[in-house]
């Protein structure tokens, strides 16, 4: 285990190195920047524009920009945003990571709380009343866009029953202690929930398949044969080689976490990562852009390293060494 734990870790430097062409090359290759948006005043000499651009080194070759931005970047600085007065990226980030991090394991909670027991209870009784709402409520769940259920929801709950906030991330930044706490669940459920559905959908789905096809392998025949208890064969030995996918589907979910729910945080106006990326294309803020993806696929890259040592520990036929 330890020895697969370094060859991944060390598997990291080059994938690193790739991810950060490819995030570089398309923030490169999209056209305009900073100095052609919305933020800058029109009236502007196109002469003055220029010896910005020159500065700035946005007129530079593609390798020479790139290598700047990678120098800074491994010496931990992820540059100065155009678009918000030249404040540090890596600031404009941490300030709101705790809003999408909140989000993203409460939606993740959600998504856990009522996926498995539903997915464990269907594949037990097949073609019941409650498999037949599950699957009905999987595939609706599936076909359903985000925002559209984003929007009923705020329609349902906020506007009509009034029992959910509509936006924000607490009634007041001025809340401390457990009433801070209180606001800021109270904002998350709406969002959380919105952003949970179609991931328990999805993992509903899995779970329910993997276990009917598990039950008629050879192990667990010859589990039952043995005179092995109904629960022992379905947590010990069906529920557990069926987490496979499970797994699987986490080490993805992981990476979502930190890199925001762009839609969800949108259409709620959440004060997360997902609104800052939205506002920062809408100004080609692109260090923003580029920090933002940066982070996203080193956390995906980190769910699936998660989510190989988790194979392990749920499957015992798996040798990671």
């Amino acid at each position: 285990m330890t020895k697969f734990i370094i060859r991944r870790l060390l598997l990291f430097i080059p994938m690193l190195v790739i991810v950060t062409m490819v995030v570089f090359f398309f923030a490169w290759l999209a056209p305009g920047d900073a100095l052609t948006g919305e933020i800058v005043d029109p009236s502007l000499p196109a002469e003055v524009l220029e010896q910005q651009r020159d500065l700035l080194g946005l007129n530079d070759p593609f390798i020479v920009q790139y290598w700047n931005w990678l120098s800074n970047i491994v010496q931990g600085d992820l540059g100065q945003s155009m678009s918000f007065n030249g404040r540090d990226v890596s600031d404009l980030i941490l300030q709101r990571l705790d809003n999408t991090f909140y989000l993203g394991v409460f939606s993740l909670f959600i998504t856990l709380l009522f996926a498995i027991p539903i997915g464990i209870y269907s594949s037990r009784k097949k073609y019941s009343v409650l498999d037949y709402s599950a699957t009905t409520f999987a595939f609706l769940g599936l076909a359903t866009p985000n925002f559209f259920a984003a929007l009923l929801g705020i329609y349902l709950f906020s506007f009509t029953l009034g029992w959910l906030p509509t936006q924000g991330s607490m009634a007041s930044p001025s809340l401390t202690g457990w009433d801070a706490f209180v606001s800021r669940l109270h904002h998350l459920i709406l969002p959380g929930i919105t952003l949970g559905l179609s991931s328990t959908a999805v993992f509903l789905r899995y779970l329910r398949s993997e276990m009917l096809d598990l039950k008629g392998s050879d192990f667990i025949r010859t589990a039952r044969a043995k005179g092995v208890g109904s629960n022992s064969v379905l947590y010990k030995h069906t529920l557990r080689n069926a987490l496979i996918p499970i797994i699987t589907l986490l080490g993805i979910e992981f990476g979502t976490i930190l890199s925001g729910a762009i839609i969800i945080e949108t259409v709620f106006g959440y004060p997360g990562i997902g609104t800052l990326f939205v506002s920062s294309l809408a100004n080609r803020d692109y260090p923003v852009i580029m920090a933002i993806n940066l982070i996203a696929a080193m956390t995906i890259l980190v769910g699936n390293l998660l989510a190989d040592i988790c194979y392990a520990i749920a499957d015992p036929r798996i040798r990671l060494d």
